[in-house]
């Protein structure tokens, strides 16, 4: 575990995910950390990315190009 205690983190979800626990993920960002949770299974598995792994990942979806393919 990262950091804090679990309960103490703060969780977001999208504001596209229409406010229900379903189908969504929520992140929660701890130092150099994003934490990602299934918002059906919150105290199930966390995913852990370092920020710039996080970035990039964001900016492949938003462009495809930039991984280069």
């Amino acid at each position: 575990m990262i950091g804090r205690v679990a309960s103490a983190r703060v969780w977001r979800k999208s504001s596209h995910s229409g406010g229900d626990n379903t189908d969504c993920v929520e992140v929660a960002v701890e130092g150099a950390h994003i934490l990602v949770r299934d918002s059906k299974r919150r105290t199930g598995p966390v995913l852990v990315f370092r920020r710039t792994a996080w970035c990039g990942l964001l900016a492949g979806l938003e462009d495809p190009a930039v991984d280069g393919f």
